[in-house]
């Protein structure tokens, strides 16, 4: 019959691509409903960076996942992820609230699921750009991202959505789902909008991979707390929390940290949703070697405390907090030959100054004569340290200093100066669904298995508490797309045998 599937998945980012494929791989009939316009599909996934957080032991593992060159293997330290220094990072990150089981798939599997994405097309290449730096004349990797996905988030996204073609996984545009079809106490499809009309879809197993509730400014307002509706948000604007709400109505079991999120320094001025032709452009990342300075001209963190991959996630709230949601990252001309290229695009908060003076003058909303006794303080009290940006060099404040920074503390003394101005970017939600880790089938509330109903991408609770480790969640994604939606279509075609 018309609109009977095997298995539908909801959703169009990496999650559900991964779902799709591998449902279609078992031999499944599948169908992708997908709430954008083509034009603007491709969920949170197409705003990504494209970094891949895998594990990884030596060289031969990266090769396993890129082309690399004797030339580029004999120039280049690629360094090591092996997979008790993910487990470190996620713990360590996660304030040892991970989930033991979820980690533990997530951090096994990402190698052999990297090799399975490019077995499907994608194609990756060294992150050269953006997580490396020049030691003694030899390229060195520093947070354990060696790997990016050519073309990013976007280029991931547009793999995947030609290997989908190639295997001619029906996809329907413009079509939000906005409730699960739960009979007999099973799930059997889905009821949607599709181009504004409503429609049913049939099948016996749905897996929900539509994101989280990071476009939603009440859900946000509700769960992460009062002030993150004023968020910027930095990828899909579909991203409402739909699949949540209709998992949660049918008895799913909540889980995770739902009053956490991903969320970074952002454009003062960007637009409240993602700009596609941008990306994550907006995003200001290289803080760690300069200041963050708040509307009383004061410093709020520790900007050296870790590589940006490791406080990047968690500081945006913290911006967030600030009076006016609202902070300048201020620089002198020492490091402006290492700050990311998102400081260089044509859509920028920026100041400049010869003098710090001067500079005070310009950062609009800033206390400026606490501004100046904020910097005089720190540039007077740094130890002798050297300055090695490609390393935790130790380059820090001394006691006087509150709040410390504990690396690449250089006195701001060499004009010109810059100033960039950020706000919160919130990138996505923590709080997710309960599921069988090995299977992606979703739980009830009494944690009992939904028949035909599996999760994957952010929706997935469990992972991810107070802070993330950089490039884990397009890696998250696919692993558990995969199992999602491998298992979606071994559970439909079991009830058609």
């Amino acid at each position: 019959m018309q609109n009977e599937y095997d298995v539908i998945v909801v959703g169009k980012g990496n999650a559900a691509l991964c779902s799709a494929l591998a449902a279609h791989d078992v031999g499944a009939k599948v169908l992708i409903l997908e709430a954008a316009a083509q034009d603007e599909s491709g969920g949170n996934s197409r705003f990504a960076g494209g970094v891949m957080r895998f594990a990884y032991n030596t060289v031969e593992d990266l090769k396993k996942v890129t082309d690399i060159t004797e030339k580029e293997e004999a120039e280049t330290d690629f360094g090591t992820n092996t997979e008790e220094e993910y487990f470190d990072d996620l713990f360590r990150l996660t304030q040892n609230r991970t989930d033991l089981d979820l980690s533990d798939i997530l951090v096994r599997r990402s190698l052999d699921t990297m090799i399975w994405l490019r077995s499907k097309g994608v194609r990756f290449s060294a992150n050269y750009g953006r997580q490396s730096g020049l030691v003694n004349g030899r390229r060195k990797f520093f947070g354990r991202l060696p790997i990016e996905a050519s073309g990013g988030g976007a280029g991931l996204v547009e793999y995947l959505d030609k290997a989908a073609n190639q295997a001619k996984i029906e996809i329907k545009y413009s079509t939000r789902t906005t409730a699960l079809i739960y009979e007999d106490g099973q799930v059997k499809g889905v009821k949607a909008l599709s181009q504004g009309k409503p429609v049913e879809f049939r099948a016996q197993s749905v897996v929900l991979a539509c994101g989280g509730f990071e476009a939603n400014p009440e859900m946000r307002a509700r769960y992460l707390g009062p002030g993150w509706e004023l968020a910027k948000v930095r990828g899909s604007r579909f991203n409402q929390g739909d699949g949540l709400k209709m998992a949660l109505d049918s008895g799913a079991a909540p889980y995770g940290n739902w009053s956490g999120c991903h969320a970074t320094g952002w454009d003062r001025n960007a637009p409240e949703f993602g700009d596609v032709s941008v990306g994550d452009k907006f995003q200001k990342h290289s803080y760690i070697f300069g200041l963050l300075i708040n509307a009383e001209g004061k410093r709020f963190v520790d900007e050296g405390l870790d590589f940006h991959s490791f406080t990047y996630a968690k500081y945006g709230g913290e911006v967030l907090k600030q009076t006016g949601q609202f902070a300048w990252q201020v620089f002198d001309s020492k490091v402006k030959d290492i700050l990311r290229n998102e400081y260089r695009i044509k859509f920028v908060t920026k100041v400049s100054a010869n003098t710090l003076e001067e500079l005070a003058e310009k950062l609009e909303g800033v206390d400026a004569k606490t501004f100046l006794k904020t910097v005089h303080e720190y540039n007077a009290n740094i130890n002798d340290a050297p300055f090695d940006h490609t390393i935790k060099d130790g380059k820090s404040t001394k006691d006087v200093v509150y709040p410390p920074k504990s690396n690449w503390a250089q006195a701001l003394d060499k004009p010109p100066y810059d100033a960039y101005q950020t706000t919160c970017g919130i990138t996505f939600t923590f709080g997710g669904l309960r599921t069988v880790p090995d299977q992606g089938q979703v739980l009830d509330v009494h944690l009992n298995p939904i028949p035909g109903l599996f999760c994957a991408g952010e929706m997935v609770g469990g992972i991810f508490y107070f802070n993330y480790p950089s490039g884990t969640g397009l890696v998250s994604g696919a692993v558990f797309g995969r199992i999602a939606g491998t298992h979606a279509a071994q559970h439909a075609l079991s009830i058609q045998a």
